[in-house]
């Protein structure tokens, strides 16, 4: 963390995809950064600076623990027989961090997927960032596709999402379809997940970006409100995130335009929101959340309502 005063300070730090808790107490990053938990009033609970730790942070609702995405250095095993000791390779990791901010699992990326026989360690010379790991998602139930306790991995640098079971170190599906340098991947029912693709390739160019959904069923993709997101002129070549609530509706982040939309489940634009000052000045959005619970609403109303701190 050799850069982080100037990198991530105080004006430029972005709070990283904040997990908030019942309790008000909030867990974020700066990515590529520690991994710090703050409680309601801001005072610091936990700060974890074993790894860098970046992108999606999500609660496993099985354990109570939070799956985290994280890059290893000393690197994994396998890795470090491949390449070089020496700091600068991104060993991506899926990292399973306790309430009390302490490791319990971590596990390479490419580890994953050399000992499922998915790649060589060929992709050593390919880029210092191979994989590129940008979202970890749990299962909270088994379905006929997957098992509670299962995870989806996006890693964009080899086009591919990871259905992987950490109780067998075994990957059970290994997706790759029409998307490109995706960003975020979210399971939307008990036969689908959704794909933010952000449609960025050499080798295919488009103008837009995409929100597929593919049904594990029937082994398809489709476009989930594709004609307003072309309407829209919605784009983004990096990061961003698509959201589906329970109803259908969708919140979408167009991360490098600084522009938030959120559609009906008609498909019908209900708001958009563009983070910019009164000069006209675009800032970024970063790794934005709607939270659907009502009793976690009514609890952090509550704790504002009867706010209690000093600063």
């Amino acid at each position: 963390h050799n850069k982080i005063k100037i990198d991530h300070s105080t004006i430029r730090f972005q709070y990283r995809h904040p997990l908030i808790l019942d309790d008000g107490s909030l867990i974020s990053d700066g990515d590529y950064t520690p991994l710090f938990k703050i409680d309601f009033c801001s005072n610091l609970l936990w700060i974890n600076q074993k790894e860098r730790f970046h992108h999606s942070k999500e609660l496993d609702q099985n354990d109570g623990n939070i799956w985290v995405s994280a890059q290893m250095f000393p690197y994994s095993d396998l890795v470090k027989k491949s390449y070089s000791t020496k700091f600068g390779f991104n060993d991506d990791a899926i990292a399973k961090i306790s309430s009390e901010g302490e490791i319990i699992f971590i596990k390479s990326i490419i580890e994953i997927l050399i000992e499922n026989n998915i790649i060589g360690e060929v992709i050593f010379v390919q880029s210092n960032d191979p994989i590129h790991l940008n979202d970890i998602e749990p299962t909270f139930k088994t379905t006929e596709y997957w098992n509670k306790g299962d995870l989806f991995i996006s890693i964009p640098k080899q086009y591919a999402i990871i259905h992987y079971r950490p109780s067998t170190n075994k990957i059970i599906n290994y997706i790759r379809g029409p998307f490109y340098a995706q960003h975020d991947v979210d399971i939307i029912s008990n036969k689908e997940i959704s794909i933010f693709n952000n449609n960025n390739s050499i080798l295919k160019k488009s103008k837009y970006s995409e929100i597929l959904i593919y049904n594990f069923e029937t082994k398809t993709f489709t476009k989930k409100f594709n004609e307003k997101l072309i309407k829209e002129n919605f784009k983004t070549h990096s990061q961003g995130l698509s959201e589906i609530l329970k109803d259908g509706s969708m919140l979408l982040e167009e991360q490098n335009h600084g522009r938030l939309i959120f559609f009906n489940n008609q498909g019908e634009k209900e708001w958009e929101f563009v983070n910019k000052d009164d000069k006209g000045n675009i800032y970024l959005i970063s790794w934005s959340r709607v939270i659907e619970d009502k009793e976690l609403i009514d609890k952090l109303k509550h704790k504002i309502n009867d706010n209690t701190c000093q600063n």
